[in-house]
């Protein structure tokens, strides 16, 4: 009988017979879709007679005994074994290899993926990418590469647990899976394209396949998955996202030589399109998949699973979050005095430019969680945050605060449901906001620390012009850099002539940091709080808007509730310039580490020019 439980194969024994001279091209017209199921169901048992005609629900019972007897008669079967011609036959369709993509963040799995890449999770008592490799080797995949870029050195142990090769992606956090393929693209073939982080109940992959397919399963009601239309042949014809009550692409994929043969030249045609970088793969298929010949492969229910979210690993797995090692669990049990299991509603926030943070619900209540990013490191004072946070909190300016760990960074916060977001424009706000930092100003409260925002964009600078990461001289060697620098120095000796008092400042004063509720006020974030000259928080504010100069100096006249005099002006222009450097410096330095803001760089870039050149007026003019 056929062992169902058996997957591989006694091929081992016809190795050493040396196949017909027909080229694997032509061999693959040899057989059809039914006869080639047979004869791989057949070469992958360690036994086989003519009671095991289960193969395949494509296949009538009836017709089994036939394309048996054919295949009999073409010599590919002698009684229930496979000949040697008939290995031959089979090894255009052999899987040559496999690639795990484990490269991403997880960005949507927080806070787990904050400490551990999604793929090293244990779910079921297995970790998942483990689990995967082991699938694949058990059906005589044994080439596989892995490619990493996240936190890539967890995954290494895997080259000798496992005998995998490794490859490293460097566009990981600039470009989606359309890199991975890119890098590989000289393995692909007869090749699975797999997912580190999903879990397959058993084991669906197979030595042979007849044609590239992507695994399916069907989805019921609303969805963000890819939905897939074919035609009678099973062909995709259509991929379309967020389609509920269909088949979705659901798990690994498989490309057949011919698609990788016509799949490659399209990725590359379009690779270095500037819509192509955060796209899928997927997306790019589904952008030409009338070019290519990818046929849909249907799962049941509970056979391939994809966790989004902590929530679904949740549901999936029930002992997943008393099992799993996070200290940022133990944070917030800790801080919040709950339980694991009290926890839940995790999601990613994406406001901030500088941490990691994502909402969560303890107890009923809900909080926020801050995760200091890598970048942080050396720019930030926590110490110097946590006092200012108490301050705040004091004062009244945000009593979200529940607590900031010094020593790591790490803060929950309550969830404060903003009732509308900041707004340059809208006068209410523009005074709520001034009104709030005025009452720091002159609340007479100090800590230890001080934040001078040029003299921290020279550590920047220095810093990175002294051990020149990822060639950061080179990055400042152009005209506007040392005209700004110099500009910035030039305006910083003549407002420290001014003589203004240091006062407690948040130094980060822009609109992500100011939360507006029907009422109350919040000023959260204080990580660059220290002492500091007040024009610093107004000119974060406006560098950090799309204000004329005109409007500049109305919100000015906001702040100090008067028409400021005309020292007040420059004084404060100069911090808008002063202010637009240091965040410009900040950006720099932030994408020569590998984490580009955008526009923030040019938009900072303009407020340095512009206003600085303004200043230099203003206090030529006396």
């Amino acid at each position: 009988m056929f062992k169902k439980n058996s997957r591989l194969s006694k091929i081992e024994h016809f190795v050493r017979v040396s196949p017909p001279s027909t080229s694997e091209e032509d061999m693959t017209t040899n057989l059809t879709e039914a006869e080639f199921i047979v004869l791989s169901h057949v070469a992958t048992q360690d036994s086989a007679d003519s009671s095991s005609v289960f193969v395949s629900p494509q296949i009538p019972h009836q017709s089994v005994d036939s394309i048996v007897e054919a295949l009999q008669s073409r010599g590919y079967l002698n009684g229930f074994a496979v000949t040697p011609v008939g290995v031959a036959v089979l090894e255009p369709y052999k899987v040559r290899n496999a690639v795990v993509m484990a490269a991403g963040m997880s960005t949507r799995f927080a806070p787990i993926s904050y400490e551990k890449p999604k793929g090293l999770l244990t779910v079921g008592g297995e970790v998942l990418i483990e689990r995967t490799i082991r699938q694949l080797q058990e059906v005589g995949i044994t080439e596989i590469t892995v490619v990493l870029g996240y936190m890539m050195e967890q995954f290494l142990y895997l080259e000798d647990m496992f005998g995998v090769k490794i490859r490293i992606n460097p566009e990981y956090s600039s470009r989606n899976t359309n890199s991975t393929l890119k890098l590989v693209e000289d393995l692909l073939d007869n090749t699975y394209i797999c997912y580190a982080d999903n879990y397959y109940a058993r084991n669906i992959f197979e030595p042979y396949a007849y044609h590239a397919y992507y695994s399916s399963a069907y989805h019921e009601g609303p969805t963000q998955e890819w939905a897939l239309t074919v035609d009678e042949r099973d062909r995709i014809t259509q991929v379309t996202p967020g389609l509920g009550d269909s088949w979705v692409m659901w798990g690994p994929v498989y490309f057949d030589r011919q698609f990788s043969r016509d799949f490659v030249p399209i990725l590359n045609r379009v690779y270095d399109d500037p819509e192509t970088p955060p796209k899928l793969w997927e997306a790019i298929y589904a952008d030409h998949v009338t070019e290519v010949d990818m046929r849909i492969r249907r799962y049941e229910a509970g056979v391939i699973f994809e966790f989004d979210s902590l929530e679904e690993l949740k549901a999936f797995d029930e002992n997943f979050m008393v099992n799993v090692d996070s200290s940022i669990l133990d944070n917030i049990c800790t801080t919040l005095n709950v339980a694991r299991s009290d926890l839940g509603e995790f999601s990613p926030m994406t406001d901030g430019l500088s941490n990691l943070s994502f909402s969560f619900t303890a107890q009923g209540k809900k909080y926020v969680y801050r995760h200091p990013g890598a970048f942080t490191v050396g720019i930030n004072d926590r110490v110097a945050e946590a006092q200012a946070e108490k301050v705040a909190q004091d004062l009244g300016l945000d009593k979200s605060y529940i607590y900031l760990n010094p020593e790591k960074g790490w803060k929950i916060s309550h969830f404060i449901d903003v009732s509308e977001p900041f707004d340059y424009h809208n006068p209410i706000h523009v005074a709520r906001s001034l009104d709030s930092i005025r009452r720091l100003h002159h609340s007479g409260r100090n800590i230890e620390a001080s934040f001078d925002l040029y003299d921290e964009g020279l550590k920047i600078t220095d810093r990175l012009m002294s051990i020149g990461v990822g060639g950061a001289t080179p990055r400042f060697d152009f005209p506007d850099f040392y005209l700004l620098k110099d500009r910035a120095a030039r305006l910083k000796e003549l407002t420290d002539s001014d003589q203004v008092g240091k006062v407690l400042c948040h130094n980060d004063f822009y609109e992500p940091n100011i939360l507006i509720t029907d009422k109350d006020i919040y000023l959260i974030d204080w990580e660059f709080s220290g002492m500091n000259d007040y024009a610093s928080d107004l000119g974060t504010l406006i560098c950090c808007s799309d204000y004329t100069y005109e409007e500049a100096l109305d919100v000015l006249a906001v702040y100090f509730g008067r028409t400021p005099t005309d020292a007040e002006i420059k004084h404060c222009v100069a911090h808008i310039s002063l202010s637009g450097y240091y965040w410009w410096i900040w950006a720099l330095n932030k994408d020569v580490c590998g984490e580009p803001v955008g526009e923030w760089t040019h938009l900072w870039y303009r407020f340095a020019k512009e206003y600085g050149r303004k200043a230099i007026e203003l206090y030529e003019r006396g």
